[in-house]
């Protein structure tokens, strides 16, 4: 597959598949949720308002496969899992707290142009 290709986002490119994983909704916000070290389950899941315990696990394995997220088994009783940042995943910090600044000083004019949108879409 060649660079052209992708920068198409040709549905055949693994970039595709990855910008998929890495923008959804819960997949920036659990990897800011664990920017501020690791976490069990648990804890990522009472930061995260209305994620389900099936959509976390579900996110965190993805983020986990793609190299972003480290699971480590804590040797207690009972047994434990915590889950870290790894430094490819803390390589993505940057654009995510642009992202999030961006979202808090554009947010009148987003809410300003859905109101001009709701406004003019009333049924």
């Amino acid at each position: 597959m060649d660079k052209t290709t992708c920068q198409s986002f040709s549905a055949e490119c693994p970039s595709r598949e990855l910008f998929d994983q890495i923008a959804g909704k819960w997949s920036m916000m659990v990897l800011t949720v664990l920017d501020a070290g690791p976490m069990r389950f648990n804890a990522i899941k009472r930061h995260l308002e209305g994620i389900t315990q099936k959509a976390l696990t579900d996110c965190l394995r993805r983020l986990e496969r793609n190299g972003l997220v480290e699971r480590r088994v804590i040797p207690a009783s009972p047994v434990g899992v915590e889950y870290e940042i790894t430094p490819l995943g803390r390589t993505l910090q940057p654009p995510f707290r642009a992202l999030y600044a961006w979202t808090i000083e554009q947010m009148p004019s987003v809410e300003a142009a859905r109101k001009a949108f709701d406004g003019r879409n009333r049924s």
